[in-house]
């Protein structure tokens, strides 16, 4: 299979009305069939919060490519996902790196760095699901909320106070501007979009995720950094390596059955 090495972004009236037409049509939104659809008065009541935020389930995407598109975070979230991990952001976003960046046949492998897009687009990717999610309630007659968007960023610390994190960060707390000028392009295919009370807050939490052997004292001064100066919640993903190398290895090579050899190397600049 020959994958491409570009993702293309669709602008979001062009991306609402590839879904209004299908399910008017068909019944489905991304072949997803309505039958499908998680409906949250049918199936449960928020009883769970995060951050402060309600949530219907206790399920969502791990951060990836995937969740760098914004027709793939509306299709995780038709689907049931409450908690969805956007995609890591980092300053260097013009990378030339393998792709696919996860490649999945008898084995894993996770290229790090990868960034498919440019800063500005994802966040503007995460917007627009952002607002055809809370548009889609409507339209569904569902109540507003039960979803939490998730914010990652890489890799050090010095990347994460580069100009561009930096408006990411600001832009995600504060969309209005942008939000504005995309509600105004989604108007004419759904006026009653304009009543709609659709935060202009994407995300007050964010998950730090850092290369491996990343020193300690760095991963501290980061997170630090994002729940003092940022006043963002903040979870700290942990590379597999963390585990240890006796436990990493009883796991890879004992349980698993891999024959792949990880040397005491890996292991040296990692937390103890």
């Amino acid at each position: 299979m020959i994958h491409s090495t570009e993702f293309s972004t669709i602008p979001i009236d062009h991306l609402f009305k590839l879904i209004d037409t299908e399910y008017n049509e068909w019944q489905e939104i991304f072949g997803i069939p309505e039958e499908l659809f998680f409906v949250p008065e049918k199936n449960t009541s928020i009883g769970m919060k995060i951050f402060g935020h309600p949530m219907y389930t206790p399920i969502g995407v791990a951060a990836g490519p995937h969740s760098q598109m914004a027709q793939n975070i509306i299709a995780s979230w038709l689907c049931g996902a409450s908690y969805i991990e956007l995609k890591t952001i980092q300053t260097l976003d013009e990378l030339n790196v393998s792709k696919p960046c996860i490649d999945m046949q008898d084995e894993g492998y996770n290229c790090e760095w990868s960034q498919e897009l440019r800063i500005h687009e994802s966040f503007e990717e995460y917007l627009k699901a952002w607002i055809i999610i809370h548009l889609l309630q409507h339209k569904f007659g569902q109540k507003k909320g039960g979803f939490v968007f998730n914010m990652s960023v890489g890799y050090n610390y010095e990347g994460i106070l580069k100009e561009n994190v930096q408006w990411f960060l600001s832009n995600m707390s504060d969309c209005s501007e942008t939000k504005e000028k995309f509600i105004g392009l989604l108007k004419p295919f759904y006026p009653a979009i304009n009543q709609l009370d659709i935060p202009d807050c994407i995300s007050d939490n964010i998950t730090l995720s850092t290369m491996h052997g990343c020193p300690p004292d760095e991963i501290e001064k980061i997170g630090h950094y994002l729940m003092k100066e940022k006043h963002l919640h903040t979870y700290v993903k942990l590379n597999p390596t963390l585990l240890g190398k006796d436990k990493l290895r009883e796991i890879l090579n004992k349980k698993l059955g891999f024959k792949n050899d990880i040397p005491d190397l890996a292991f040296e600049h990692d937390l103890k």
